[in-house]
């Protein structure tokens, strides 16, 4: 089943949007990493109990620590679309290592992976990341036969679909959909892309997936409070998704979700990683500082920690 999208010109509020909450958070960059990623990855010195940490991982790959919680969001750390495409129109070279080897990964609760896509459920993770963890993978009910031919073990495997809640030993996950760049259903409703609200150390954060703004996106998400929302920004065209590559949020559009949803931070990915299919991260900087004024803001670098904190006035943003 396919719903179609409308013109997200009107699905824009008529009315001006509201501005960011009253939410006392802010992330604060770290400093540039003087040794490779540990798979364990602790929290930076001086994080406290109730930060909560984020490494980008690439594309749209995110670790979030908290305590002794380590959850991965749609990690992508092989080469494994490059060996699917070597010699295509699209090859999918990396434009930058992993972070961290998948069979390095220690300690993880939970894989979070938001569709089917292999830049976001990648057997070339899925398979050595289990030599030595057991996490619970959450995935699109809807993509389960893909999950388990990917080696999501079937013990291990929890499904779910928009409008449904999962707790995954106390971090609250609550998926919402995604439309990439349509909202697709199967023939039970399922969706097969979905965004997650997750719930961990008190934030409340909102990874889109792969999506593009669809009519009733902000309106669910201001209902949902989101603290922190991580957006892709590469856009989309017809040449992409002519063939095969279908897009995302640019950063305009990003900004003014957050800011129609009343979320007052966005931490920008999916770019950088294949050459076809990026932006200039100085262009996306230029244009949130353009666009969002009142919007605070994050475009990060592969590997470096971000720390999610109660607000510290005298302390300013890294960008």
């Amino acid at each position: 089943m396919q719903c179609s999208l409308p013109n997200p010109e009107a699905a824009r509020p008529a009315s001006p949007p509201p501005g960011p909450s009253d939410r006392t958070v802010q992330v604060l960059a770290q400093p540039a990493p003087q040794s490779p990623l540990t798979g364990a990855f602790p929290a930076p010195a001086g994080t406290g109990d109730r930060d909560v940490t984020l490494w980008w991982l690439g594309q749209a790959g995110f670790a979030l620590r908290h305590g002794r919680h380590l959850v991965l969001i749609d990690p992508y750390l092989s080469d494994t679309l490059a060996q699917k495409y070597r010699g295509k129109l699209f090859p999918h070279r990396r434009m930058h290592p992993a972070p961290v080897a998948p069979e390095d990964l220690r300690g993880v609760t939970a894989v979070l992976c938001t569709h089917g896509h292999t830049d976001h459920m990648d057997p070339g993770t899925i398979h050595p990341l289990l030599l030595h963890n057991r996490p619970r993978f959450v995935v699109p009910r809807a993509e389960r036969t893909r999950a388990l031919e990917r080696g999501v073990p079937a013990d291990l495997f929890t499904g779910t679909t928009a409008g449904e809640r999962v707790e995954v030993d106390g971090i609250v996950v609550e998926p919402v959909p995604a439309a990439h760049e349509r909202l697709e259903q199967d023939e039970h409703g399922d969706h097969r892309f979905l965004g997650y609200v997750v719930t961990v150390g008190g934030f409340r954060m909102y990874h889109s997936g792969d999506c593009v703004p669809y009519a009733g996106q902000a309106e669910l998400l201001r209902d949902l409070r989101v603290d922190l929302a991580l957006l892709p920004v590469n856009g989309r065209d017809a040449y992409r998704t002519g063939n095969g590559v279908p897009g995302n949020f640019t950063a305009r559009e990003a900004a003014e979700l957050c800011a129609a949803a009343g979320i007052p931070h966005l931490l920008c990915h999916h770019f950088g990683l294949f050459d076809f299919n990026t932006v200039d991260p100085e262009d996306t900087r230029a244009e949130l500082r353009r666009r969002a004024t009142r919007l605070s803001w994050t475009v990060p670098r592969p590997g470096h920690a971000y720390v999610l904190t109660h607000a510290n006035p005298s302390v300013r943003e890294a960008r």
